[in-house]
């Protein structure tokens, strides 16, 4: 849940030893595992743990906030475009800047959201994510050039209504569970440099707020609460009883 805040180094960052149950990452040519083991470490700089399934380690180029997918379309706004958000199963990962889980506990208490039950949880340093599947488009040994689903709705307007359907019959119950990519991340330090992260952390002007997403984000977990001890009544009970929280 806590994470500790990471002082950026130009020493690279050592490579993953070897696994003797995972193929050799620098031959492209041993198997889709391999590949894609090599994408992350290589191509985007980020360490992985070693062992299957793959999982990307979390806290040292950046910290990751798991909430309801619906919860998370509502504050896609709030993210620069190249941010990079996974999908995994009924929930959204959203990438943010490495430290800010050690943040979190105290933005939670001074945005007044500290005394209500979120599903919100915060993966921080010591603590491990699932690899999100590479886009198609990503050929071997390459960044990503795109994610043709997620452009296809971006800043429309229409991020509540996707994730509503979704929860029926669409990416919630694609590849059984597995992470993907809505968002990939780009090549090299593409992907760190627009992560939200707090105001006072020496980030560019324009980069996204992690106080603004993290009250969004609190706020959409509260409405999904509301709404879901709701679902199951007829539907004269939930006309003659409107959320507490508009």
């Amino acid at each position: 849940m806590v994470g500790s805040v990471h002082t950026a180094s130009t020493v690279p960052l050592p490579r993953r030893p070897l696994d003797p149950d995972v193929p050799d990452t620098g031959d492209l040519l041993a198997g889709p595992d391999a590949r894609v083991r090599h994408w992350y470490e290589n191509d985007l700089g980020w360490a992985t743990v070693p062992g299957r399934p793959l999982r990307l380690l979390t806290g040292v180029r950046f910290d990751v906030l798991d909430v309801p997918a619906e919860a998370g379309a509502g504050a896609l706004r709030h993210l620069a475009p190249g941010s990079p958000v996974a999908l995994r199963g009924g929930r959204m990962e959203l990438l943010v800047a490495a430290g800010s889980a050690e943040e979190l506990p105290g933005l939670l208490d001074w945005l007044e959201w500290s005394a209500v039950a979120l599903d919100l949880r915060v993966l921080g340093a010591g603590d491990a994510m699932e690899a999100p599947v590479p886009p198609a488009n990503v050929p071997e040994g390459a960044g990503r050039s795109g994610s043709g689903q997620e452009a296809e709705w971006a800043g429309s307007g229409q991020e509540a209504e996707w994730a509503g359907s979704m929860q029926g019959a669409g990416w919630a119950g694609s590849m059984q569970g597995a992470a993907v990519w809505l968002r990939p991340p780009g090549p090299g330090g593409e992907a760190e440099a627009s992560l939200p992260a707090m105001p006072a952390m020496g980030r560019a002007k324009g980069a996204p707020d992690l106080v603004r997403l993290l009250d969004t984000v609190a706020a959409q977990c509260h409405r999904v609460r509301l709404r879901r001890p709701r679902a199951g009544l007829p539907a004269a009970c939930r006309r003659d009883q409107p959320l507490a929280f508009s």
